[in-house]
């Protein structure tokens, strides 16, 4: 006796298969995990940026900084006001730095980890 087309079983052999990611689809955190090419590219982008807000931060002192010594060289008979500026006029130029530096600073990481969580 025949089977009717309609009334055939089908035998399932292996798991079910899933549906394949579309070619567009990544994820950076993965990439970052198994330090991929992709991965190494996005670490070494926030390396960059953060050594770049470390030279930035760097060369503004230094030019702060740095002809100090001619200024006081030029002023010997000054050494009340070698002790005012060291003391007191560098003090707030620093910490306005230093706070600009650590507001960078985390501003780099939270837009590196946007830019990975959010793919």
């Amino acid at each position: 006796m025949p089977q009717d087309p309609t009334e055939r079983r089908v035998v399932v052999t292996g798991p079910p298969r899933r549906a394949r990611r579309s070619s567009g689809y990544y994820r950076p955190r993965t990439e970052i995990d198994e330090q991929t090419t992709l991965g190494h590219t996005y670490v070494r982008s926030l390396m960059r940026i953060q050594l770049r807000t470390g030279l930035t931060v760097f060369a503004v002192l230094a030019l702060l900084i740095g002809p100090l010594p001619l200024v006081f060289a030029a002023a010997p008979d000054a050494r009340r006001l070698e002790w005012a500026v060291l003391g007191f006029g560098l003090y707030p130029p620093l910490v306005l730095l230093a706070r600009w530096y650590v507001r960078r600073a985390e501003r780099n990481e939270r837009d590196f980890v946007r830019l990975v969580e959010d793919r």
